[in-house]
């Protein structure tokens, strides 16, 4: 007779290959029941629309109808349940939506709203409820992508905006209510409006919100971070040094208002060319590596140069590239929120600065060699990475005066000679360490 032990024993063998771990032990199994030759269960994941989840069906049911004595596998698979949402309005339209994912980009024309335009529209075509929301005020792009072009939007009795609706993904955008024209408006009225987007909108039950984010890091970009808890988000950027240099203060603006970055999506990464299956990097390929080295973020994802990119949505949306970065996003997601996130204690005196993890783990570098290992514009030079800073020049009692942490990858320094513009990922400080043991 089966029983719940070994039907737990077989389900075990599914390990998920982003925590490397069995979903047995992390806890996605739930509502087992036998009855006769019948198991039904649960597997719940982390986030809805996993692409893992036809998979781990699958090798359930394969595993379990093996069984001696199972006669019939009944697998449901769902997602975890949010909390609530904190929200500034009371009576928001965001209150059914569980999982709020801001695409942003320090820079214009880096391609920020056509990955999360195609983000969207492929969380869409998988079955899952999905809005997008065009935050742009002054250039939305929504209306452009989605051929949406006159002007005008319908509202419920009590004044709820009823957005927009292709192929079953929600869309809202400013350019929905000016049309073509421009948006003349003051700092004010831009947040007020946004706020309008944002919270009287009906989106209903929404698995996904898409937040297309305006670019740069002002007032608007704040707006929209501190109004709603956005549970995510993704930098878009080019290999371009004028590009890179700008993920800095992305980085940093979404650390001040505590929402974590998934990591960075490199758009126009390199260029296959017919005669041949090569990647070519024409822009240089060590931009995701640079950006791990400079602030400790890892490149989840890179697009080559293609005209599926600058085509129709639609042809983009069928495509590899569409599939493969959504893959990627909702797996960096769900381990995002299954981890515990275990920042460092710091510790720092007149020599040294210290980090201490809650596994035991530890590392201590000198001030004077993590100050001269900063990499920031000041020290570097942006586009040659040739070194600016003259090491003869750091003062021989250099310390830190302030110590910041920022996400979970790097820490800021203040420091006693007055540079305070270095990120120093936690790589790079045990890499300095190691050397000072050798």
């Amino acid at each position: 007779m089966v029983t719940e032990e070994i039907i737990l024993e077989a389900l075990s063998k599914i390990i998920d290959p982003d925590f490397q771990r069995d979903i047995v032990s992390l806890g996605f199994v739930q509502d087992l029941v036998i009855e006769g030759g019948t198991v039904s269960f649960t597997i719940e994941l982390t986030t809805p629309a996993c692409p893992l989840s036809p998979v781990f069906q699958k090798q359930a049911i394969d595993l379990v109808g093996d069984l001696p004595g199972v006669e019939t596998v009944r697998v449901n698979m769902t997602a975890r349940k949010r909390e609530g949402r904190q929200l500034s309005a009371e009576e928001s339209g965001l209150k059914g939506v569980k999982y709020i994912l801001a695409v942003s980009s320090c820079k214009g024309g880096v391609g920020k709203s056509t990955v999360a335009a195609l983000l969207a529209k492929t969380l869409a075509a998988r079955g899952a409820k999905v809005g997008l929301l065009d935050a742009d005020i002054y250039g939305p792009s929504i209306p452009t992508l989605f051929n949406l072009h006159e002007p005008g939007v319908h509202a419920t009795p009590d004044n709820k905006f009823i957005p927009h609706e292709v192929d079953g993904l929600k869309l809202m955008s400013f350019g929905f209510l000016m049309g073509d024209g421009p948006a003349v408006l003051r700092g004010p009225m831009v947040a007020q409006y946004m706020q309008q987007l944002l919270h009287n909108t009906q989106w209903d039950e929404l698995d996904y919100l898409v937040i297309d984010m305006p670019p740069g890091t002002g007032d608007i970009q704040l707006t929209i971070s501190q109004s709603v808890q956005i549970d995510a988000s993704v930098i878009v950027t080019t290999p371009h040094q004028l590009s890179l240099t700008d993920v800095r203060k992305g980085i940093m603006m979404f650390d001040k208002v505590n929402v974590p970055v998934l990591g960075v999506v490199e758009n126009m990464a390199y260029f296959i060319c017919d005669g041949c299956n090569k990647r070519h990097y024409i822009f240089g390929e060590s931009g995701g590596k640079e950006l791990e080295q400079r602030f400790g973020l890892e490149t989840i994802a890179e697009l080559p140069i293609t005209g599926n990119l600058s085509g129709s949505l639609d042809e983009l949306a069928k495509s590899g590239i569409a599939n493969d970065t959504t893959d990627i996003i909702i797996r960096t997601l769900g381990k995002k929120l299954l981890e515990k996130t275990e920042r460092p204690n710091v510790d720092f005196d007149a020599k040294t600065i210290t980090l201490s993890w809650p596994n035991g783990e530890s590392c201590t570098v000198s001030n004077a060699a993590l100050r001269r290992a900063c990499s920031c514009a000041l020290c570097v030079d942006e586009m040659t990475r040739a070194p600016l800073l003259d090491p003869k020049t750091i003062p021989m009692d250099i310390h830190a005066q302030k110590v910041g942490i920022i996400g979970n990858y790097a820490i800021m320094v203040d420091w006693s000679d007055g540079h305070n513009t270095g990120f120093f990922p936690y790589s790079v400080i045990k890499e300095l360490a190691g050397k000072s043991r050798a």
